[in-house]
């Protein structure tokens, strides 16, 4: 006689039978992200080359004081930086012995020739004296004056000299102090126009055959973030600045601006190097930098990782180049957590 297997022992196994044929039958969810997307979007993109410099005076516009003869400074009356006004006292030179001594010299040369010519005009009168002496006398006294006229212009006369200002402007250089004795056309200051400043650019040799003059420039101050000035390239230089090892590009300011930067500022310049259409996409879409940038796209409820090289930043976004079209849906968040062929579902 066949003994029956328990009821309890039956119905186990009926429920493991059927849980079997049930996980055979559903399938398991499939993990996905919650991103939010836009479409990647074609624009004109700006390319720009950030460089660094100083404001100084338009090279142009700026005037070397000399002193005219040898001296001893008596007076300054000036400052490095200070502003000046057409006619404010600049210098007291009182003039060197020597030099005035000339101015004697020269003078006493005149009144020698004059008494010469009037003596060999008696002469030929009494036909003691021919033509030709007369002409030589009278040429001797041209000759005295004109040396002693020269001397005066050069302050040789007087025994101290104010020199005065031209023009507005700054002493943007101060080469002489009180006491000091100075030699005949010795450099004693430059004085820039106050209206008439330029920022000097500095750039990477590297990078000149892309900057042209007339590019458009935005010059901004490195400390006052809030001061922006538009221009353009006015000139690039044609050897490197031995101190920065940079080849200088001059942005003249507008004369509307120039109350709004001080010369020696340090200022930043964006110089627009060229034009072209390039696809864009916002700044949070881009992740990684240099080649290990990329981005995901959407496609088919599907995440799929595109390696992407990045350009001009504008407005808009960062400009990209890779395998994407203007279009492709370009995840902006939750992109952090995506694998390339991981599941997603889109905001809506």
């Amino acid at each position: 006689m066949t003994a029956n297997p328990p009821v309890s022992g039956v119905l186990f196994m009926i429920g493991l039978v059927a849980g079997l044929c049930l996980s055979q039958q559903v399938p398991a969810e499939t993990p996905s992200v919650l991103v939010s997307t836009v479409p990647a979007t074609e624009h004109d993109v700006s390319e720009t080359l950030t460089t660094f410099g100083v404001v100084d005076p338009d090279p142009d516009d700026v005037l070397s004081l000399s002193l005219s003869h040898a001296g001893l400074i008596n007076r300054v009356w000036v400052r490095l930086g200070q502003r000046v006004k057409s006619g404010d006292k600049l210098l007291e030179v009182v003039t060197a012995p020597d030099a005035h001594m000339q101015y004697l010299q020269a003078r006493s040369a005149v009144d020698y020739a004059q008494r010469e010519l009037q003596h060999q005009e008696r002469l030929l009168a009494d036909q003691l004296a021919t033509r030709a002496q007369v002409d030589a006398a009278r040429k001797s006294l041209r000759d005295a004056q004109a040396t002693l006229e020269a001397l005066r212009q050069r302050g040789m006369d007087v025994a101290s000299e104010t020199l005065r200002a031209p023009r507005d402007g700054i002493i943007t250089r101060l080469d002489v102090s009180q006491g000091q004795r100075v030699q005949a056309d010795a450099a004693a200051m430059l004085i820039a126009a106050e209206q008439r400043l330029i920022a000097r650019l500095g750039v990477e040799p590297e990078d000149l055959g892309s900057v042209r003059a007339g590019a458009p420039v935005t010059v901004q101050s490195v400390f006052v973030p809030g001061v922006r000035v538009e221009s353009q390239v006015r000139e690039i230089h044609a050897m490197i600045d031995p101190d920065t090892h940079l080849v200088e590009v001059l942005v003249p300011i507008p004369e509307q601006h120039v109350d709004q930067l001080v010369l020696g500022s340090r200022v930043q310049g964006r110089i627009e190097l060229s034009t072209h259409r390039a696809l864009v996409v916002p700044r949070s879409a881009v992740l990684g930098r240099g080649a290990s940038a990329h981005v995901f796209i959407v496609t088919r409820g599907k995440a799929r990782r595109v390696a992407v090289q990045t350009g001009a930043e504008t407005a808009d976004g960062i400009a990209v180049r890779g395998e994407l079209a203007a279009g492709d849906k370009v995840v902006v968040s939750g992109n952090y957590e995506l694998s390339d062929g991981m599941a997603v579902r889109e905001e809506r």
